[in-house]
């Protein structure tokens, strides 16, 4: 059945392998890829989403501008989406995958022009707004959200590659507003910050599930959240330090031997396939809960926490403004869940 899959980050590595997996499998489907800068001739990246494209002469696919920095531009763009569905201009949407992020690791602290901090915006806030407008245009029998999770949102596992580990604060306010960091730990705490991006999508995913089921209306729309995996050869890894960089680059060389005996490192192709899987396949319809790549997986102890899911839904729906007749789904504005 034709529907409209809506990709965030679409120019992105991971991104990318998502893409051409689409386009090869669902040819008959419309993407929308949206980037946060859609011209080819002054974002390469963007050129790059445009030239693969290209090679599916016959796909329908629209690349189109989407600042997750900007919590107006995504409702603009929600909206708009929105009245081309009603417009019957575009098909129900079969699959939101709320795949863009972004981090600071070694550059300290960013905000976007709400003045919220990036990593948390961009990362997860900016999708909450984004899917709870759209579930009313989604199929009503097969619709999934699809948020992106990772190893890094595990509280209880370390990290070798930064000493704190994910949490939701105390004081939920740190998320957009966080402290300064002290320069010994500016690394570390962008790491935090990413992490604890990566436990708000699967927090979110928990509770969005058990609110749609309660939904008589959007009872058989689904949300998941997939961990794709160590993409080696993301370009997000030049965010990392220097040293980590280049063990990245020498197990990428050793990739095609890699993939056979471990899961832990993926390419982007690999990732986007099962992306493309969780977000589109009939196997996975129906599913629900956490997955690392195609396959079921335990997400963390805490992202079961109801309180902790309410706490932080709630935040997020005041921080972004949302207001009840903006989205279909009941009892999502603040308030005991019935």
């Amino acid at each position: 059945m034709n529907g409209t899959v809506i990709i965030t980050g679409a120019n992105g590595s991971l991104a990318l392998g998502f893409v051409e997996s689409f386009l090869a499998s669902y040819p008959e489907h419309t993407l929308i890829a949206t980037v946060r800068n859609p011209s080819p001739e002054t974002d390469q990246n963007t050129a790059k989403l445009v030239e693969l494209i290209a090679k599916y002469p016959k796909a329908n696919a629209k690349v189109e501008g989407l600042d997750l920095g900007s919590l107006a531009v995504v409702r603009s763009l929600a909206d708009n989406l929105a009245a081309r569905i009603s417009s019957k201009e575009l098909p129900p949407i079969s699959a939101i995958v709320c795949n863009a992020f972004t981090w600071s690791l070694e550059s300290g602290q960013k905000f976007t022009s709400d003045g919220f901090e990036a990593t948390f915006q961009v990362s997860h806030l900016a999708h909450y707004l984004l899917v709870l407008k759209l579930l009313d245009r989604m199929d009503r029998i097969s619709g999934r959200v699809v948020m992106l999770g990772s190893i890094t949102h595990y509280p209880e596992r370390p990290n070798p590659l930064c000493s704190l580990r994910p949490g939701i604060p105390d004081n939920i306010e740190e998320l957009i507003k966080p402290t300064p960091d002290p320069l010994a730990l500016i690394h570390d705490r962008g790491f935090q910050r990413y992490g604890t991006a990566k436990l708000a999508n699967v927090l979110f995913t928990e509770d969005l599930n058990t609110r749609l089921k309660r939904d008589p209306n959007l009872s058989n729309i689904t949300a998941l959240a997939m961990d794709p995996g160590g993409l080696l050869a993301s370009r997000a890894q030049s965010g990392q330090k220097a040293s980590v960089q280049r063990l990245f680059s020498v197990l990428n060389f050793l990739m095609p031997v890699l993939k056979y005996v471990t899961t832990v490192f993926r390419t982007n192709e690999d990732s986007g396939r099962d992306l493309v899987a969780v977000s589109l396949d009939p196997a996975f319809h129906e599913k629900r809960g956490y997955y690392i790549g195609q396959k079921a997986a335990m997400p963390s102890e805490v992202s079961g926490n109801v309180d902790l899911q309410k706490r932080l839904w709630d935040a997020c729906w005041e921080w972004t403004g949302l207001t009840p007749d903006e989205t279909a789904l009941q009892n999502a504005a603040p308030g005991p869940v019935s």
